[in-house]
């Protein structure tokens, strides 16, 4: 291989990782990186929703008895005999806590992180941890959730399948060293790519994964376009092998009566209490286990063993729960006032009783989603108000499937600040667009009504409190300031420390007077810069030894490419550089030839800078 082409090579493997999306290079990148992922998505929400299937049957099923319910199109990839022996109190009581006690222990010795529902976790991972999710989070989070709700706990696979394929695409954007804002854009689009693919819900995944990131109605949109190509692939490969239907199979509900809007006002203040209830039972959860002195890992046993309990009182409120919801999206107004009563009754059941199991389950740390619970829960709120209305006003004929349907979708859309996508997500869901008028309002005003509420801990209010945003938000102000004119503004005598490679990593940490520093300079013998390295390099190289502290030099840092800038550069490029890299800190070069590190720029700089223009223009 000539020299030419090993040059050529080098210039196209830099060109595909930092390209932008929208130029050749870069939109390859997004295409095959974005089916990548989607594939692998795809076949990591294949491998959950089998084990799920396994699971329930081994456990739930031969040992304890109970054969839950299953939406008229969840998938059954094995052939697995009836279950015939009755009901095992006994097992009904300690299946959970077993289960907890198991999940508990492996998740706490092998990803702690992948404790929890696992979309908060991917949230923050997004907005706080640069992208990055450990790919041990995959089939550790996977074979988790599958146990704990395989022997009874009150949990949804969906919220697992979030952090699950967030980790697909974190490590898809590790193989190929892409920047931070591209991982970034693969972990969400990963997230969507799951949720795409065990919902039957490709549009509603893709926009899901944009949605959730902020509590007000803002939008990630950097994120779409991966975004939806993951899903589309991710559930076109899952419905390839599971079968292309929807989750739920509904009758034929349409929209056909507007004085109903009346009612659906109704539903939607009802739902916004509910959510409210649900929240707040699940923070008082996670607070209250996270006060105890139990060690962690035992900690989801204990939220086993009050599950099991509220399993003894009602069975219903055990598995995922979506039988209930298929059942009553089948329900026939001409029943019986006595069926309408019973029903009622079971519905009302299932919304209380499933609202403190999944507290318990997930509340405790265990390893499970709440949004299908959300989803559960919402749909027998909804369908329990429907069944008030068709009792009192037999005469309008309301459709309690609709009620159903339409709680599903606003019930989890206010409750997570995703009213968009959860609309589209239901009617993905059960294959039935003919309810977009009352679900889309009864989404909006549930969401209105509920605004200081949110399921997800990690959601920031909108972009312009995002991380992630904070250069592009102020490049503009900054105008045609440069490098030099920001490092002409400091205090004469300023300093900032440079390293050669014989320095100790210690002098990364111990700094003269406690003063920080992020990046350094490493100098070479003729004082021109030999390589730049960070704080997080030193760190990442010494966790686990602190012995190395004493003894590692700074050129045995394995230390990753960073970028430095030109004096008579514009601030507004070196803040993309900065963003790009995740960095808090960039070197700055001379103008002259060779050029020679003449200091360091922060962010905390340029926010100086920025507050100075702004108080100028004033």
């Amino acid at each position: 291989m000539t020299n030419r082409t090993r040059a050529r090579i080098r210039l196209f493997r830099r060109s595909f990782r930092t390209a932008s999306p929208y130029e050749g290079a870069g939109m390859a990148r997004t295409l095959l990186l974005s089916v990548l992922v989607g594939v692998l998505a795809g076949l990591a929400a294949m491998a959950l929703s089998s084990l799920l299937q396994l699971f329930d049957w081994l456990f739930l099923g031969r040992v304890a008895g109970v054969v839950p319910g299953a939406a008229a199109g969840e998938p059954e990839p094995f052939d697995l005999p009836a279950i015939a022996c009755g009901v095992r109190l006994w097992a009904v009581a300690l299946l959970p806590a077993l289960g907890g006690l198991a999940t508990g222990l492996f998740v706490d010795r092998t990803a702690p992180e992948a404790a929890g529902g696992g979309t908060d976790a991917a949230i923050e991972a997004y907005h706080f941890r640069g992208g990055r999710v450990r790919p041990a989070v995959i089939p550790v989070k996977t074979l988790a959730t599958a146990v704990l709700i395989g022997t009874g706990g009150s949990a949804g696979g969906e919220g697992p399948i979030s952090q699950i394929g967030a980790g697909v695409g974190s490590m898809v954007a590790g193989w190929f060293r892409l920047p931070v804002a591209q991982r970034r854009v693969l972990m969400a689009a990963g997230t969507g790519a799951g949720m795409g693919a065990l919902f039957h819900a490709p549009l509603a995944g893709a926009l899901f994964a944009a949605e959730i990131l902020y509590r007000d109605l803002d939008l990630e949109y950097e994120v779409l376009v991966p975004a939806i190509i993951a899903s589309v692939t991710s559930s076109s490969l899952f419905s390839f092998v599971f079968g292309f239907k929807p989750l739920f199979d509904t009758p034929a509900l349409v929209y056909t009566q507007p004085r109903n809007l009346l009612l659906y006002i109704a539903l939607a203040v009802v739902l916004s209490l509910g959510a409210r209830f649900y929240v707040w039972s699940l923070y008082k959860a996670q607070d209250r286990f996270a006060r105890l002195r139990v060690p962690r890992a035992l900690r989801p046993a204990l939220g086993g063993l009050l599950t099991g309990l509220v399993g003894l009182v009602f069975l219903r409120a055990l598995g995922s729960g979506y039988g209930t919801i298929q059942e009553a999206l089948r329900f026939d107004s001409s029943f019986t006032l006595s069926a309408h009563a019973a029903a009622f009754w079971m519905l009302a059941g299932v919304f209380f009783f499933k609202t403190l199991a999944t507290a318990f389950s997930v509340g405790s740390g265990g390893s499970g989603g709440v949004f299908g619970p959300a989803i559960v829960a919402g749909g027998a709120l909804g369908g329990a108000v429907g069944m008030l209305f068709a009792t009192a006003l037999p005469s309008w004929q309301v459709p309690v499937g609709a009620f159903v349907l339409v709680g599903m979708a606003s019930f989890f859309g206010c409750a997570a600040k995703t009213p968009i996508s959860s609309i589209l997500m239901v009617s993905e869901m059960t294959g039935n667009f003919r309810l977009l008028v009352p679900a889309m309002w009864v989404c909006i005003l549930a969401y209105l009504l509920s605004r200081t509420v949110s399921l997800y801990r990690s959601q920031l209010p909108n972009r312009f409190e995002a991380p992630v945003h904070r250069g592009s938000l102020v490049a503009g102000t900054l105008g045609a300031l440069t490098v030099r004119d920001l490092l002409a503004a400091r205090p004469r005598g300023e300093a900032f420390a440079t390293v050669t490679p014989g320095t100790p990593v210690a002098a990364l940490f111990d700094r003269p007077g406690g003063a920080r520093q992020d990046v350094f300079p490493v100098l070479a013998a003729d004082g021109t810069l030999a390589g730049v390295v960070s704080r997080r390099d030193a760190e990442s190289c010494l966790e686990g030894d602190p012995i190395l502290r004493q003894t590692l030099l700074v050129e045995d840092l394995s230390a990753a490419k960073h970028p430095a800038v030109r004096e008579d550069e514009p601030l507004r490029s070196v803040l993309a550089k900065m963003d790009a890299d995740d960095a808090e800190g960039i070197v700055v070069l001379s103008a002259t030839v060779p050029p020679r590190p003449v200091g360091v720029v922060t962010h905390n700089d340029i926010a100086a800078a920025y507050q100075a223009e702004i108080a100028t223009a004033r």
